[in-house]
């Protein structure tokens, strides 16, 4: 199996871990929960800025010292209504308690300080069309370079209708040389719909020196340390990813792959 994708260990707790050192790499983390009612997950978030998903599910939150409340309101995630997200700064700590069975996932990088903790969603989150024809696909901007509440961060989901491409035309975001291109690492957290279904995602550089082509399951988790993304949603299911980046700076510019340049 490729080392860049990685399967769920368990069904229950603290799913996923992804740190820089465990990727390989400088800024991404990606950590994932699944909780039962009452069950409860705590972290500090030490010098990381720290967006936490409701993927599905209700949790009451604590964070930065104040009480959230209960956030989340979408139980199935292919309801494809806007998430409740939770912004934590770097430096403070945060804790769930489950009110139902829950998905939180937890997308980190590097923080400055320069911002406080706040509600992300639902309101002002809208679900927008990206692409045409079978390359058509769904948008939930969670903290993309318009929002400027983040130092680090960009997180997005995308919902990819059965048939159709996504993270397409193929593109990458490997270098740091604005505003040309930026350097982004990217993790994908995957969900399929039925669940038993599957999608593929490859990722290659332009010299060959990286070409995987993964077949991904649902809680599938992906990581794009260099070169273009490309994933497809066979026919009969659906695919949902959520996408976490970043990098030295907070701008998405990329490049398209040389043999689909005439698509952009």
């Amino acid at each position: 199996m490729s080392d860049l994708l990685l399967r769920p260990p368990a069904t229950k707790g603290k799913i996923y871990d992804v740190t820089p050192q465990s990727a390989g790499w400088k800024y991404v983390s990606f950590g994932l929960y699944r909780l039962g009612p009452g069950e409860t997950a705590t972290e500090d978030t030490g010098g990381n800025e720290v967006i936490l998903v409701m993927v599905e599910g209700k949790a009451r939150f604590r964070a930065a010292g104040q009480d959230w409340g209960v956030l989340g309101d979408r139980m199935d995630v292919f309801e494809k209504t806007p998430p409740h997200c939770l912004y934590v700064p770097n430096g403070q700590d945060w804790a769930a308690e489950a009110e139902t069975d829950c998905t939180i996932a937890v997308c980190s990088a590097p923080g400055k300080g320069g911002h406080a903790a706040r509600r992300i969603g639902p309101e002002g989150i809208t679900l927008t069309q990206r692409g045409e024809g079978t390359n058509t696909r769904f948008i939930n901007n969670i903290a993309m370079e318009a929002e400027d509440f983040c130092d680090s961060l960009l997180v997005t989901e995308v919902f990819t209708p059965a048939g159709h491409w996504s993270s397409y035309p193929s593109h990458r975001h490997d270098e740091d040389d604005f505003p040309r291109i930026t350097y982004l690492e990217e993790t994908y957290y995957h969900r399929l719909n039925p669940a038993t279904g599957w999608a593929v995602q490859r990722v290659y550089t332009d010299d060959g020196s990286l070409d995987e082509m993964m077949a991904v399951r649902d809680g599938d988790v992906t990581l794009v340390p260099r070169g273009h993304h490309p994933c497809g949603a066979p026919y009969g299911f659906e695919l949902y990813y959520l996408n976490v980046m970043a990098g030295p700076r907070r701008n998405w510019r990329f490049v398209p792959a040389p043999e689909v340049a005439h698509l952009f």
